[in-house]
């Protein structure tokens, strides 16, 4: 079976499906695409790779006279896949563009939080109500399916608690203190240069995409109706050499951990101590995650919570889901 998509950006994540569906026969067809400044529409497909070639020789990815807003109101397709720059504090244009297609009676799969964690209960009584699917596997950890699991794979268990390194700057940035005793400071100029960090990190290291992403999982999985005001947050950005080499000399380490213990109505995010063999020790930018279950026992995830072609996986997962979901007649 195919299925027809329409991309709202061609940013990072939107460079990598982009890639992927040029590379790949996934049954994908690309109706619509935008970029902030131009779009294209065609019912007839679109080729991806031509699209990237565009966008590399003349930074649009399509006409001028044709914007984000006309490919979401007019283009033919089944899932808006929605992956434009968006601002978490409001998560416009994000949300508009989603609500617009979900009125259309159109599935939308997102990579941006802001929508999400802002407006999550709002879209998904949409989407049902349109009986249309909301996906958003790509906003939590980035390649690691932990929505997914969730939401589907741990169905019949009781998931008592989540513990989670949800974001892999400031994993980066501990790591480099602890291996090679750089300063914070130190640290966080060479996670900009090599990308890692945004040239204003404030976002990242006073913990407030990791909180984020802590509000997506406790709304979305535990039916909870919290906001980032109901998050403790600690971030990284006062952390000292010293509490790092205090932490060595007990054989641990440091890490940036999310916890969610919804018994207990517990959300909390700050730097812990933990020994060096605990399996929330991961190196680099990697994410990581347990989950501690009734029936399945613990359960551990790692790897790449960002990147072009990882988040890429994670969106391109969503639309699979719901073409063959839908192909059986659900």
């Amino acid at each position: 079976m195919t299925i027809r998509i329409a991309l709202i950006g061609t940013g990072a994540v939107g460079r990598g499906i982009l890639e992927a569906l040029a590379g790949k026969d996934l049954g994908i067809i690309l109706t619509g695409v935008a970029d902030s400044r131009s779009g294209v529409v065609n019912p007839d497909g679109i080729s991806p790779s031509e699209v990237l070639r565009r966008k590399k020789e003349t930074g649009l990815c399509g006409d001028a006279s044709c914007n984000a807003e006309d490919v979401v109101r007019n283009a033919d397709y089944d899932i808006l896949v929605e992956v434009s720059p968006t601002d978490a504090g409001t998560g416009e244009p994000a949300t508009s563009y989603i609500r617009t297609a979900l009125s259309r009676g159109c599935h939308v799969v997102t990579s941006n939080k802001g929508p999400v964690a802002l407006h999550y209960h709002e879209l998904k009584q949409e989407a049902d109500k349109a009986g249309v699917s909301f996906r958003f596997e790509a906003t939590v950890a980035g390649a690691i399916p932990i929505l997914h699991t969730l939401l589907e794979s741990l169905g019949g268990n009781d998931v008592h608690a989540l513990y989670g390194v949800l974001n892999g700057t400031c994993n980066y940035i501990l790591t480099r203190m602890a291996e090679e005793g750089l300063s914070y400071r130190q640290a966080l100029d060479e996670a900009r240069a090599l990308g890692y960090a945004e040239a204003d990190p404030t976002y990242d290291v006073k913990g407030i995409d990791a909180a984020i992403k802590l509000v997506i999982l406790a709304n979305t999985v535990w039916n909870q109706r919290i906001t980032l005001d109901d998050i403790d947050i600690t971030g990284i950005d006062l952390l000292t050499e010293e509490a790092i080499r205090l932490a060595e000399e007990q054989d641990a380490t440091i890490r940036l951990i999310g916890e969610i213990i919804p018994e207990k109505q517990l959300y909390r995010l700050s730097p812990r101590i933990i020994q060096k063999d605990h399996p929330l020790v991961v190196q680099g930018s990697l994410n990581a995650i347990i989950l501690r279950t009734d029936l399945a026992g613990d359960l551990v995830f790692s790897g790449k919570g960002a990147g072009s072609l990882e988040t890429a996986s994670a969106v391109l997962g969503d639309i699979t889901f719901i073409r063959d979901w839908y192909a059986g007649g659900n």
